[in-house]
């Protein structure tokens, strides 16, 4: 503790000692012997330290009661003898008017719970109340070797316990001014507990090496004392009884927070107006100054706060805090190793979910496939019956070349000229019939989805002349690009290819049986916000709105001979690309628009 703090501590006590000394008087000058008498309590409760016993406390403390209750015979006054702890207790749930009490263990309940004493013991006429508690260090008198307090290292102490003031903590004061800490020290310090008598029985027994008692029952005991020695033995003046120790003040009698002032009042004055003989004398309060620079000094009771925390102090302090901790670490440790477990075990789930979810996707996407490709396969076996037409064109042309050839030759009129435009047409021809078988093979090839970008005119018409060459008489289409030369899109340019020839082969055969100027289709494109649309528009009769509700529904079909799978599939592969097919009927005009709408994910 810092010196001005130290200096600061030690006057404010030194102020509350002489204050309190200052009341005392000023009561008994000032008030009658029964002056504000409290008339509502019944039972008054004195708790009493009794530190040699239940009887010898009775008996030491009779006359103050009977004092007390012919001093007021309404009041019933009761006497509780307690130990350092049930005293503790007993003020602490206010089961007592007053305490007495040592006074180190008055030090501790003052500044714990606020008590405040109002008078001080006064043993004798010969003693004063500020010099009247020591303590003796006691010896068989058969130990030669122990002859003071110094020869004690090494060797076991008998104590009451650690909170007797008398019985340990004068002495612990005194060893710790010689340097001698009695925990490192001595061998062996042995609490024996409360009568203090026990501690005279453990030195005789020789179960120690030394005991420590209050100064003065050593001369109480008779001719057992013979037996025991004290050491370093002084004999302070005016004091009777031999001590290993200095003077401290004698017990305070203290009233708690509680207690009314009248019930203070009424019982200082009646103990201050004893006679002799009738009980233990008293005297206004003393100053405990003295026991407060030894608490200081100690580091102990309402200065423990000075003392380095070790760790086993901590734990003892904050040992409910500590197992909070303990308990919630543990709890903490316990529910992460659960959390931990349902994670292992839905991490498990999950990924066997997930392994399950992508062998469906890939079953899913090998019967997309599969179905795209029956669907190409369905569409050419609609259009056969024209696509050998188509190939008996070039073909035929081919053999009207060559047959011309031949009648040249065998006429003698085969020039240069005739062979050369022969072999044009020829190879023209040949060439024309290879592109056509070329697109339908490309067309019903199963292959593995691809996206790549490609020029969405490209597929367009490409589209378009597939369209054409599969048919004998097909109509016009017209090509309408809105879009920028340059203008890609990310797809598979095959399955666009697809959905395109499906809706023109569907506006064919919505318009087939139109006059001839409403046959002509139309395929174009045009820019959106968030990609490209590409529409296909017939003059048609066109759907109603019942139709157009179920358009896009597998199996259903306007056509007589159709399965109804078309335009499913194509809504597929839309939405498989992230984008969509819508059926409208046009702003003006008869008819359908089919629109395909792709997301450009560049």
């Amino acid at each position: 503790m810092p010196a001005k703090v130290a200096h600061t501590s030690w006057r404010k006590h030194r102020r509350a000692a002489w204050l309190g000394r200052l009341v005392g008087l000023a009561l008994l000058a000032c008030l009658p012997a029964h002056a504000g008498m409290d008339d509502s309590a019944e039972t008054v409760r004195i708790g009493v330290l009794a530190f040699r016993g239940a009887e010898t406390t009775v008996s030491e403390w009779s006359p103050m009661l009977d004092r007390l209750s012919r001093s007021r015979a309404d009041r019933r006054f009761e006497l509780l003898k307690l130990d350092h702890d049930g005293l503790r207790s007993a003020v602490a749930d206010r089961r007592v008017d007053f305490v007495i009490t040592n006074p180190g263990h008055y030090v501790e309940l003052e500044a714990e719970f606020g008590i405040s004493r109002i008078l001080t013991l006064a043993g004798s006429s010969t003693v004063s109340p500020d010099q009247a508690i020591g303590s003796a260090v006691v010896v068989r008198r058969d130990r030669t070797d122990l002859q003071s307090l110094e020869d004690l290292r090494g060797k076991s102490l008998a104590i009451v316990g650690r909170e007797g003031f008398g019985g340990f903590q004068i002495v612990w004061g005194e060893l710790s001014s010689r340097g001698i800490d009695p925990d490192r020290d001595l061998s062996a310090l042995r609490s024996v507990g409360l009568p203090m008598d026990g501690v005279l029985d453990a030195v005789e027994r020789a179960d120690v090496d030394a005991g420590v008692v209050r100064a003065c029952l050593l001369e109480s005991m008779g001719s057992r004392s013979a037996n025991f020695r004290v050491l370093s033995p002084q004999t302070p003046s005016a004091f009777p009884c031999t001590t290993s120790t200095r003077l401290y003040p004698d017990w305070p009698m203290a009233a708690l927070r509680h207690t009314s002032p009248a019930l203070a009042r009424e019982v200082a004055i009646a103990l201050l107006s004893a006679t002799e003989g009738t009980g233990p004398g008293w005297s206004v309060p003393a100053d405990y100054q003295s026991v407060h620079e030894l608490f200081r000094t100690l580091e102990i009771g309402p200065y423990t706060y000075l003392r380095e925390p070790t760790l086993t102090d901590l734990a003892e302090r904050y040992w409910p805090w500590l197992l909070g901790v303990l308990a919630l670490m543990a709890s903490g440790a316990l529910y992460t190793v659960h959390v931990e477990h349902l994670v292992h075990k839905r991490t498990a789930a999950l990924r066997a979910a997930l392994a399950e979810r992508e062998t469906l996707e890939a079953g899913i996407r090998a019967a997309q496939e599969q179905a795209d490709h029956l669907s190409r396969l369905s569409m050419l076996g609609e259009l056969s019956g024209t696509l050998a037409h188509e190939l008996n064109q070039p073909l035929a042309t081919i053999g009207n070349y060559a047959a011309s050839l031949s009648r040249r030759v065998d006429n003698g009129r085969l020039d240069d000229d005739a062979v050369r435009q022969a072999t044009h047409e020829i190879t023209c021809e040949a060439e024309r019939a290879a592109a056509i078988l070329s697109r339908i093979r490309a067309f019903a090839r199963k292959r593995t989805a691809k996206r790549e970008r490609f020029r969405p005119a490209q597929v367009a018409a490409e589209a378009i002349a597939l369209f054409r060459g599969m048919l004998a008489q097909a109509p016009r289409v017209e090509l309408i690009d809105h879009l920028a030369e340059d203008r890609t899109v990310e797809a598979d340019p095959l399955q666009i290819q697809q959905v395109l020839l499906n809706l023109l082969k569907n506006a064919y055969d919505a318009s087939r049986d139109q006059p001839a100027e409403r046959r002509a289709l139309q395929l174009g494109m045009t820019a959106v916000a968030d990609g490209i649309c590409l529409w296909v528009r017939d003059n048609g009769p066109g759907l109603d709105e019942a139709a157009r509700r179920h358009l896009f529904e597998p199996f259903f079909t306007t056509k007589p001979d159709g399965l109804g799978l078309g335009l499913s599939i194509c809504k597929t592969i839309a939405e498989a690309h992230g984008g969509r097919l819508t059926a409208t009927p046009p702003e003006t005009g008869p008819g359908m628009i089919f629109t395909l709408t792709l997301p450009d994910h560049a």
